[in-house]
């Protein structure tokens, strides 16, 4: 958490190596050029303003965007951009020009362009009273006093974002009541300092994404429900909701130390046995025992609180349900709106009859042409029977399973005579090598093998 006494500058000093363009270490000429003041008008000779320009507007932004600051100051810039003792002597007509086109914002500005009743907390913090009230009013509006601060407009947009995508993507978006305190302390690492961090909540305040509002003393802020949602105001149940929640988080508090307190009685019992002071160890057992009876009271409250907060969010969900239920009927009934019974009946009757008329003709199309192809049916009957006559008289010469066919070819045919079988026999015999076939063996004929 911040303190109002704290005040973080943006660092000064250069920017890191590396990020500098490469001329700035390369060419002498050229940085010499860079440095010198601009002429006192661009029509003088605008080649050299706008070379000027386009080098040292962009190369402001980007610094300030890696330094992660949206606020600027004249000052900080001459000493971050100093090279070999020198600093860069138009700047400030740098600043004017992106003053002019709307890039940076004078920060008195940019508090007063904001619709805000809750600016009066801030006053101490600025130190702005009235916020117009500023030493660039007092110079004119055409120069860039080296101490006045300027804002980054597309940078403190882009901050706000950040600081909107941490704030949903935290604990606290359960509720969307938070107080400014833990909304800081959340935000520390993306807000550098404290300015900054009231800079955010204004251009969120802006983009009418947060309220801020002063309860009790304490300020609390409430987010927008969607990332493109407008924030409604604060009512009293976001201030009850509110309430319940700091309850609880007192409660919780006050647990956590109670039980500390009774941890602590307990080693004291301890330690005075190991003592052998018993009434001591009675003592500090009688304090734990009573410690833990406020712990048990205190624990029913936190409950009776949790219960009533449980119902709270689920009456938001039941509320947003029924609203989507709601929605959605509205758009049912404007969707049947000219829908009836009589007329889905009368449609579908329409259609029967386009179907009926489509088969008449079909049916027309499909009989009226012969094309003078007219056939005797008895005289097919007659040649159909003849057919089937020739098929049941003439075997197939096909079988119908293709694997019997496979092997009918396979076998041997068992027609050939006994002599062919003995001729073939020796034929086999002397070739193998002197076998010579017996004579004296009964002839038998050969069964086919598979």
């Amino acid at each position: 958490m911040w303190s109002p006494e704290r005040e973080a500058e943006a660092p000064a000093g250069g920017d890191p190596a590396g990020l500098l363009p490469p001329e700035w270490e390369e060419d002498e000429e050229r940085m010499s050029f860079l440095f010198s003041a601009f002429k006192r008008s661009r029509e003088v000779n605008s080649t050299d303003w706008d070379s000027k320009m386009g080098f040292w507007a962009p190369l402001v932004l980007s610094h300030s965007r890696r330094q992660g600051v949206v606020r600027l100051r004249l000052r900080d810039l001459q000493e971050a951009f100093q090279r070999k003792g020198s600093v860069p002597l138009g700047l400030a007509t740098v600043l004017q020009d992106l003053l002019r086109r709307g890039e940076l914002q004078r920060e008195s500005d940019f508090m007063a362009s904001v619709d805000s009743s809750w600016i009066s907390w801030g006053v101490g913090v600025f130190l702005l009273k009235p916020l117009k009230w500023t030493l660039s009013n007092m110079l004119g509006d055409h120069k860039v006093p080296a101490e006045e601060v300027l804002v980054a407009v597309e940078l403190l947009k882009e901050k706000a974002e950040e600081v909107y995508r941490l704030y949903q993507n935290s604990p606290l978006s359960s509720h969307p009541v938070v107080a400014l305190s833990e909304l800081s302390t959340l935000c520390a690492g993306s807000c550098p300092d404290e300015r900054t961090f009231y800079l955010v909540l204004l251009q969120l305040q802006k983009e009418k994404r947060v309220t801020v509002l002063e309860q009790n003393g304490e300020k609390i802020v409430k987010f927008a429900r969607g990332p493109h949602a407008k924030v409604s105001p604060v009512n009293d149940v976001d201030v009850g909701v509110y309430q319940l929640m700091q309850s609880e988080q007192l409660l919780s508090r006050k647990v956590e130390s109670l039980s500390q307190e009774a941890e602590r009685y307990k080693e004291e019992a301890r330690r005075a046995c190991r003592a052998g002071k018993k009434q001591l160890a009675l003592r500090s057992l009688k304090a734990k025992q009573r410690t833990e009876k406020r712990i048990e009271a205190l624990h029913a409250k936190l409950d009776t609180v949790q219960g009533i907060l449980d119902r709270i969010y689920a009456s938001q969900t039941d509320q947003m349900v029924f609203n989507a239920y709601q929605a959605g009927v509205g758009a049912l009934k404007l969707s049947m709106k000219d829908v009836t019974v009589e007329k889905a009946e009368s449609l579908v009757d329409q259609i029967q009859e386009l179907c009926d008329t489509q088969d008449e003709v079909s049916q027309t199309l499909a009989g009226g042409v012969t094309n003078g192809l007219d056939f005797d049916s008895e005289e097919l009957e007659k040649e159909l029977d003849i057919l089937l006559q020739d098929t049941t008289k003439e075997p197939s010469d096909l079988p119908d399973n293709p694997q019997e066919r496979f092997y009918i070819d396979s076998v041997p045919n068992t027609k050939i005579s006994d002599a062919e079988l003995e001729a073939e026999l020796e034929k086999l015999s002397l070739s193998e090598g002197g076998l010579v076939p017996s004579r004296k063996s009964p002839k038998r004929q050969l069964e086919p093998t598979l």
